[in-house]
């Protein structure tokens, strides 16, 4: 975008050069956003060293041409191209629900199964003791972790390490004082935006076979979009909390997103109370609480 104010002699298109258009046809077409034009006569010469528009915003842009009539002005004439296919995607390899630890971590970091391949760095795919029976599970990686490949760093991450502290455990620690840590979606939405719907379709295998060589004692779904892929609903987290609720035979505590509790501090209380829960389902009691946020 040009970031020069625009001189005042170019605040409509300049149609001046086209014969036989009135001042009613040209204001139209400047309405319109429409920049007419017809070659100059050195237009073969300027066309032979122009480049070809290439790239998929030029393919997608109208096309306008001009077609003088005999006995008329000219008729302008605006043929809309076709939008441009979608990137092809790559379907999921077969066997994902049979693939070990290290398989499955080189299949995702060459996956192309949707477009956000196309933007990420890194892709992220956990991070912990494979052998710990606590699984916390986010929605997506944000640009730390895009940069990073690991879920979970910056402040949400210190966060969450807190709050993990806070009932005996961390994403160092190992068995039954280490968790695993994993988000629905492995790459990084454009500009942190929401994850689509079948973003997190084709990602869920992934997730899915995570759980199943893990075989935790418990799920700690955090954020919206993580309970909507394990639970399958669309209920808020405000509705779901305070419940055990199941993901193929583990149990689920709902609780918000470290990111979310950075924004609302007054609702820590309430992240504490789903700790709380999460240990009563394991049968532990809770551990000290962290006062460092």
């Amino acid at each position: 975008m040009n970031e020069n104010p625009p001189d005042s002699r170019d605040e409509s298109p300049d149609t001046s050069f086209v014969p036989r258009l009135d001042v009613r046809q040209r204001a139209m077409l400047a309405e319109m956003g429409v920049r007419v034009w017809a070659p100059r006569e050195d237009a073969s010469a300027r066309q032979a060293t122009e480049p070809v528009q290439t790239d998929r915003a030029a393919a997608a842009a109208p096309t306008v041409a001009v077609r003088q009539r005999a006995d008329a002005s000219p008729q302008v004439v605006v043929q809309a191209s076709p939008p441009p296919a979608d990137l092809p995607q790559v379907p999921l390899p077969d066997g994902v629900d049979q693939m070990d630890w290290a398989t499955l971590q080189v299949t995702v970091a060459s996956c192309r199964a949707c477009g956000l391949c196309e933007s990420r760095q890194n892709t992220v795919f956990g991070a912990g003791d494979t052998q710990a029976d606590w699984m916390v599970v986010g929605e997506a990686p944000g640009e730390n972790e895009d940069r990073q490949g690991e879920p979970f760093v910056g402040a949400a991450g210190q966060l969450l390490d807190n709050m993990l502290r806070a009932v005996g455990r961390s994403r160092s620690g190992v068995g039954t004082q280490g968790a695993y840590i994993a988000n629905v979606l492995k790459c990084r939405p454009p500009a942190n935006r929401n994850p689509l719907p079948a973003e997190v379709a084709q990602c869920e295998p992934y997730l899915a076979r995570q759980v199943a060589l893990l075989q935790p004692r418990l799920i700690l779904a955090m954020g919206r979009f993580a309970v909507q892929a394990l639970l399958k609903t669309n209920e808020p987290i405000g509705k779901l909390r305070g419940q055990v609720h199941q993901y193929r035979g583990v149990p689920v505590i709902v609780t918000y997103h470290p990111a979310y509790l950075l924004r609302t501090p007054t609702d820590k209380a309430k992240a504490w109370a789903d700790l709380c829960l999460a240990l009563e389902t394991v049968g532990a009691p809770p551990g000290p609480v962290s006062t460092k946020d």
